[in-house]
């Protein structure tokens, strides 16, 4: 005698069976995506690392430097004086003004009476007369004309000397000349590093030796 299922049981077998299947599908169904979506959240993360590792540090942009305006081409001696703007007419006025900075104590790089170097005694003098010549006495000493010998050496002219007396060497003093008395008593005035503003003779034993040349400066 065949046994049937009833109605009720026969439904909830089949509901199961359904519910299995559908469970089984979507798991097989999701897996791969989920798998999927792994490994596409992780594979970009693993080529930027490499990426860094190959790449070099991204660098700063430099900065281009300031374009800078052609510097104008300088002359030797652009302001100053000339012979022509003086005359040896005006040498009683050099020697007049050189004068009053007697006694003015010795201060290099001193302008000035509260102190005054030799070089700056020659400037100042003729700055007084409005006629520029250079502050430097190496620069003095090629500035105007030189003198031939010393007899030719005449009152205005500028007087150079060296260090050590009998040895060649840059200029290192310099005077201008207030009175030629005779061939062997040539005044020159100078600031003197140890006694100021002072007039001394060319001819002296300390000043003869040291003596390397005159110039005429206008």
């Amino acid at each position: 005698m065949k046994k049937y299922l009833s109605p009720s049981l026969s439904c909830t077998i089949f509901t199961l069976l359904i519910t299995t299947w559908l469970f089984s599908c979507d798991t097989l169904r999701k897996t791969p995506e989920r798998s999927s979506s792994y490994r596409s959240s992780r594979a970009p993360a693993s080529r930027n690392t490499a990426s860094r590792g190959r790449t070099s540090p991204a660098r700063k942009p430099v900065a281009k430097a300031p374009t800078r305006k052609p510097t104008p081409a300088r002359t030797t001696t652009p302001t100053y004086s000339r012979p022509g703007d003086a005359n040896t007419g005006n040498v009683p006025e050099v020697v007049q003004i050189a004068r009053t900075y007697t006694g003015t104590p010795y201060r290099s790089g001193g302008n000035d009476k509260q102190g005054i170097d030799c070089s700056g005694l020659i400037c100042q003098v003729y700055s007084e007369m409005g006629v520029k010549v250079p502050r430097i006495s190496w620069q003095q000493s090629e500035f105007g004309q030189e003198v031939g010998s010393v007899a030719e050496i005449k009152p205005g002219d500028w007087l150079f000397f060296v260090p050590e007396a009998g040895k060649e060497g840059y200029v290192s003093h310099a005077g201008i000349v207030t009175d030629v008395r005779s061939r062997e008593e040539i005044i020159f005035i100078h600031a003197s590093t140890s006694k100021g503003v002072r007039e001394d003779n060319l001819f002296s034993t300390y000043f003869k030796g040291r003596f390397v040349k005159a110039m005429r400066p206008f």
